[in-house]
Formats: C-alpha cells, structure tokens, sequence
C-alpha cells in the first residue's frame, strides 16, 4: 500500500510518501517538504492567528499532495512546537475543521519509542543493546534497550531550535551549562538500562553534524556507514560559534534552514554523548517518519 505520513515539526511541514507491506522496509516514493517554523510564529505560549492560518494552508497542500501521489492512508503527526503551545487543542480541531486532517499529538515519550522502532529495524537484533540519540527542533529524544519497545524512553525539552531561540551564540557558556543540566536529569535512568552494544544518533541534526565532521553525502545512499565522533562535535562547537548563519550554511550537509540552529545541535550532541560515555555514535537513516510507518503496520496485522 502507498502512505503518506506528515510530520509537522517545530521546523518544517514533512510529506513522506512510501510503498509499505508488512514484513517489507517502508520504501520511499517522494519527499515533500515545507520550511514553517512552527516555534517562530508563536505569540507568547500560543500559536499565533497567522501561524495557525499558514499551518491550516500547508496541511490541505500536503493533504492534496497525497492525494495527488496515490496515498491510501494520511498518517499526520505533529510534535513538541505545537505540542507545547497552550492553544494546541484549538489548533487542531481547526486544522480539522477547514482540511478534514486529524492531526495526532505525540507525546515526547512516543517519539522516542517510535524513533527507536525505527532504528531497531534498521540494524536488526544483531545491534544488540541500543543507546538512540533524537535531536530535533523542540527536543531531544533519548532511548535504550534490547527489544523494540525500548526499557526507557525520555523527552528533554532541548531541541536546536528552541536552545537557539533562547541563546545566541555570545551566551554560549551559558547554553552548554543550561543543556547539560537538563540532560543531566535523565541521563543516570538511560545508562541504567545499559550497558550498550551501540550508540545511534538519527534524524537532520545528527545527519548534518556527520557531514560536516567528514562522513559520506546523502547521495552516496543510506547503506553507507555513516558515524559521528564527540571530539569532531566539540571542534565544531567552538567553529560554528565564530561562523555567521550564512557561513554555516555554506556547510556540506547544512541547508541555509537549519544554520540558525546547527550551533545549539552540536552544543545538545557534544553534552548528551559526553554525559553518556559515548565517544562515538553511529548513523541511523530511520528515525521517526519510519517509526509511525512501522508502528502502523505491525497494528494493522495484528502484530
């Protein structure tokens, strides 16, 4: 069957159109995606009227776009930028109302367990224990375990774009100190249900720092080993501190979207892997978008 899943992130509005079966990898037809900065269109704790308004616009071009490219089934999600907004409900039952789109939100501890799915299914049982890493624009998913559903799974409200709304980079010290404090608060529960065969970081912002830290392109495919070590990310840390958005847009692997906050993932990186022992993390391809895919399938068999 072909599904669509849209991801409405604090970043961007993300179309995922695969080709699914139960017991086969979800493979990807097309990929649609919207810059909406989610988190910048916020007034005060709430979702602001034209924030809602362009929100209400993306989901019916995402919803046509599906329709359009032969979709089935619509899975919508949305995460922590609208999650964490005060008028979330409101939102949603609009969104619903003008586009017909119910848009399902994930808790923090979902996306971590989905995440997770995704990656045990990528490496297989042979990973054996998994550490996953989810830096994402609102927050940072953490999870462990050796089965599919994860013994621990946490949600830690240090996402790079939220971390780069807060500190600029002249408060830089002050950010690092902020991030490990609060990853600090659950990292003792996630060792806990180690120790850990591997250590993996999914997701656009661990993708990026590999990238830029030497590891292969996105055009060389996904089965292409891909691994990220904390010493490149504290290097990196105090370069993209000296760079300008523009500069660091300039990266390989850094869209001109993401170099305002590519600075606060490095910083959330470079304290969750040194907080957690890990010198070196490998690079998953899957993360949350393949997650909903397979934790939809498994349900619709029965599983």
């Amino acid at each position: 069957m072909r599904l669509g899943v849209l991801d409405v992130g604090s970043n961007t509005v993300h179309l995922l159109v695969v080709d699914a079966r139960a017991g086969g990898a979800p493979v990807p037809a097309s990929s649609h995606s919207t810059e909406l900065r989610l988190a910048e269109l916020l007034d005060g704790d709430a979702l602001s009227e034209d924030g809602t308004a362009t929100l209400v616009e993306t989901v019916r071009e995402a919803q046509q776009t599906a329709e359009r490219t032969g979709c089935s089934r619509l899975l919508p999600f949305v995460t922590s930028a609208l999650r964490d907004a005060e008028n979330c409900d409101e939102v949603i039952e609009r969104v619903e109302r003008e586009t017909g789109v119910a848009l399902r939100v994930l808790s923090g501890e979902d996306e971590s367990r989905w995440t997770f799915l995704a990656v045990r299914r990528w490496l297989g049982w042979s990973a054996g224990s998994l550490a996953v890493l989810d830096i994402g624009g609102g927050s940072l998913e953490l999870a462990a375990g050796r089965d599919e559903d994860p013994d621990v799974a946490f949600s830690v409200p240090v996402g790079a774009g939220r971390m780069s709304r807060r500190f600029g980079p002249k408060h830089l010290a002050e950010m690092r100190t902020h991030v490990r404090a609060e990853i600090g608060g659950v990292i003792g529960d996630l060792l806990r249900a180690g120790p850990f065969e591997r250590a993996v970081g999914t997701s656009k912002t661990f993708r990026s720092l590999a990238r830029i830290a030497g590891a292969a392109p996105r055009s060389d495919g996904p089965y292409v080993h891909r691994s990220l070590r904390r010493d490149d990310v504290s290097e990196w840390v105090g370069r993209l501190a000296e760079m300008k958005a523009d500069q660091r847009a300039e990266l390989p692997g850094v869209s001109a979207g993401r170099a305002r906050q590519i600075l606060a993932g490095a910083v959330v990186a470079e304290a969750a892997m040194e907080l957690a022992g890990f010198d070196e993390i490998d690079i998953c391809p899957w993360a949350l978008r393949e997650g909903v895919i397979l934790n939809y399938l498994d349900h619709l068999n029965g599983d």
